[in-house]
């Protein structure tokens, strides 16, 4: 409890004390915000902002992590730094696009094919360790069945380990790639995506927290709705790294922004997210608790496909909003900036406490 605490503590310190030397060092180097010129003209203003701000939540939540667990002669766990590794491994493809970004001045880092490659060397690298590792329990820090509170019984492995493991990587693949992007999708705004990632990811320290306290090891009473999750503490511990960054990051990228996160950091902090999923057997569940990502999300696809369709039939394409993602239509409508991220986040909040609410509750009544 007491490395928890610390985590999030010492990487709130380290992103909000060091952030403004973070900010002032980048523009030194010239990487700031490149904007859209068919994005609302609200966001000109927006031009030569600081970007690559997920550099210093990465630094805070990896740095937060490990002093916190050497500070109570802990040894890291395998499932915390896979998580590390998701986020770090993303964080790089995602430095790699907005370096590109900021050289050419161009809204263009790596190409789409770029990305999905990148994201999938990260994510099969995931799953292959992700199933190594047994503890003395001989569990691994994920499993091989589909999970919604806790494992279903729905095995990929049911047509033998070959086919098996190739079906793990690309559900493993589906869920890093969709959860990312999303995030990145929903960081249109000053703010937006990071208050969103800071609950959802906080959903999984109340998670992770619980799922230690009823752990197949240690529950006595109602044993048939333990946990059998590898080192719930400790992705509690690496979540509440993460979310003490995030909110340090935060006092410096609300509105008015002084520093964005760039796709270092949506990238970096939506696999993450989709780590910690996956290994605390709650990978279903993340549609609820990331409920503001896929709706985001899914405004981007309705567009996209009510656009080709209508250009399919009618030879002109219609839309359905005045622009996509979601949060630029309301901007648009003259909706202000700050009104759109608060209410984006009333939103996410309320995502996330039907999420662990569902969860508490199927403990509970076995739903």
């Amino acid at each position: 409890m007491r490395a928890l605490l610390m985590a999030g503590a010492i990487a709130l310190f380290i992103s909000l004390f060091l952030t403004p030397g973070f900010i002032w060092a980048f523009k030194r180097l010239q990487w700031g915000q490149f904007i859209r010129d068919d994005g609302p003209q609200s966001h000109h203003i927006k031009r030569g902002t600081p970007t690559m701000g997920g550099l210093v939540i990465l630094f805070a939540a990896v740095v937060g992590y490990f002093l916190a667990k050497f500070a109570n002669d802990e040894t890291p766990s395998v499932s915390a730094l896979l998580v590390l590794l998701m986020m770090l491994g993303l964080g790089a493809v995602g430095f790699i696009d907005d370096f590109l970004k900021v050289r050419k001045q161009q809204s263009l880092g790596l190409t789409g094919w770029a990305k999905i490659a990148g994201q999938g060397v990260v994510a099969v690298a995931f799953a292959i360790l992700a199933l190594q590792f047994p503890n003395d329990r001989n569990l691994t820090p994920a499993s091989t069945q589909i999970s919604l509170f806790r494992d279903l019984p729905i095995d990929l492995f049911f047509w033998g380990s070959t086919i098996g493991m190739l079906l793990f990587i690309v559900w493993i693949y589906f869920l890093v790639a969709s959860t990312s992007n999303g995030v990145n999708i929903a960081d249109g705004l000053d703010g937006l995506a990071t208050g969103s990632v800071i609950m959802a990811i906080g959903a999984y320290v109340v998670i992770g927290f619980w799922q230690f306290n009823q752990s197949c090891r240690t529950a006595v009473e109602n044993i048939a709705a333990c946990y059998e999750v590898r080192d719930p503490l400790d992705l509690a511990v690496v979540a509440a790294a993460i979310v003490g960054a995030c909110v340090g990051f935060l006092w410096w990228n609300t509105s008015p922004a002084q520093l964005f996160m760039g796709d270092t950091g949506s990238l970096g902090l939506g696999g993450a997210l989709a780590a910690l999923a996956v290994l605390s057997r709650t990978e279903l569940l993340l549609i609820l608790i990331g409920g503001i990502f896929v709706i985001v999300t899914g405004s981007v696809i309705i567009q996209r496909g009510y656009f080709k369709l209508t250009k399919w039939r009618t030879g002109v394409g219609k839309r359905v909003f005045k622009m996509s993602p979601l949060h630029h239509h309301f901007e648009l409508k003259g909706w202000a900036e700050v009104t759109i991220v608060v209410r984006f986040w009333i939103i996410a909040a309320l995502c996330v406490s039907a999420g662990v609410g569902l969860f508490y509750f199927e403990w509970i009544y076995g739903i």
